[in-house]
């Protein structure tokens, strides 16, 4: 909206802003707008949904500490999706396809989650959409786009593996590029949904992880800081910066809402979105590896669900008293705002280490 405004409008008048090019600053306003809109629209959302009801849905296997949060609105996501499409709309230069493919990934993924959120309030069941049925729709959004990318880059340095840590290992996938973006995208969703457990646990790691791969866009956008640190040069990367900035924002300002006690959740149509919205920019910004690294606390949480099925089916115990794996030091007595807070800086940590990662494929 500002690139059109620039050029279209304000030129008619004979003045132009340059300033508006500036990445910086759009990413400034762009976090801006998404943290006042979130924080603006945050209260209306929440008062709605608790008059109509749209209240979380709590497993009756969970921690029993949970029963409170019954009566606690869910689908706070919309908050975050919101506030993110219009800063986006408003500081993104809406001809950059990496914009749109973004933009697909954010909206496609929210509306899945939200029909999965309406049918578990509507069953007043912690099961909506079948597993097999979400996976079907994840997978075939993910894989479109996916195919969409990998026809119009046909590159051979757009299929390579970038290995963080390793300079010269840097693997020519071709083809299977495909399957491991499809994973990426697919993975991280399901991964943020799993973690979004407690009272804002899921959400600072976002923002973290955000932050984490806007600083890699503005290094890819750079070809000499690209050249320096041995990661692809990657020219329409620029604009994700705004994206992440965005996240950031309105991230920031629904953990206004969602801090502990929470009075909404994200739900479904937040986890699955913003999950898979980083997913596709680190493919985008072809640091997949960086991402799981960045991204290592959704990867424990994952395992720890993983190995409690395999483990459970093997030998009929279980090697967590509940998984994912913060339910598991609930049961243990720890207080919650004590595990969310220990798993915000073990995140943190982690999206140091994969920056480090990169300063040492020099």
């Amino acid at each position: 909206m500002l690139f059109w405004l620039t050029e279209n409008v304000l030129v008619l008048y004979s003045f132009r802003f340059n300033i508006v090019y500036h990445l910086t600053f759009r990413a400034i306003i762009s976090f801006l707008s998404a943290l006042f809109i979130s924080l603006g629209i945050g209260h209306y959302v929440v008062t709605w949904f608790h008059n109509l009801c749209f209240f979380q849905i709590v497993r009756c296997d969970g921690p029993k500490s949970h029963t409170q949060k019954q009566s606690t609105p869910t689908m706070g996501g919309i908050i975050m999706i919101l506030s993110i499409a219009i800063s986006v709309i408003m500081c993104a230069d809406l001809s950059n396809i990496y914009v749109w493919y973004v933009s697909f990934i954010l909206i496609t993924y929210g509306i899945l989650g939200l029909i999965d959120d309406l049918l578990k309030i509507k069953r007043k069941s912690s099961s909506g959409l079948s597993v097999l049925h979400k996976y079907f729709w994840q997978s075939l959004i993910a894989l479109t786009l996916v195919i969409i990318i990998f026809i119009s880059d046909r590159s051979p340095t757009s299929t390579q593996l970038i290995v963080p840590f390793f300079k010269n290992f840097m693997p020519q996938l071709g083809i299977w590029y495909i399957v491991l973006a499809y994973f990426v995208v697919v993975g991280t969703s399901n991964s943020v949904n799993l973690s979004d457990g407690l009272d804002g646990l899921a959400i600072m790691p976002v923002i973290f992880i955000s932050a984490g791969l806007a600083i890699v866009a503005w290094m890819s956008n750079d070809i000499y800081f690209a050249s320096y640190l041995n990661i692809p040069y990657i020219c329409f990367s620029g604009e994700l910066i705004i994206i992440c900035a965005a996240i950031i924002g309105a991230g920031l300002g629904f953990l206004w809402f969602n801090t502990y006690p929470a009075q909404i959740f994200m739900g479904d149509v937040g986890s699955l979105s913003l999950g898979g919205t980083l997913g596709i920019i680190a493919v985008l910004l072809r640091q997949e590896c960086l991402l799981l690294i960045m991204g290592g606390m959704f990867v424990i949480e994952t395992l720890s669900v993983i190995l409690q099925i395999i483990y459970f089916k093997l030998f009929r115990q279980r090697i967590f008293k509940m998984a994912p794996i913060h339910h598991h030091f609930e049961l243990k007595g720890c207080p919650e705002p004590r595990i969310i807070v220990r798993f915000w800086i073990i995140s943190l940590m982690l999206v140091f280490v994969g920056l480090i990662s990169l300063k040492m494929r020099q």
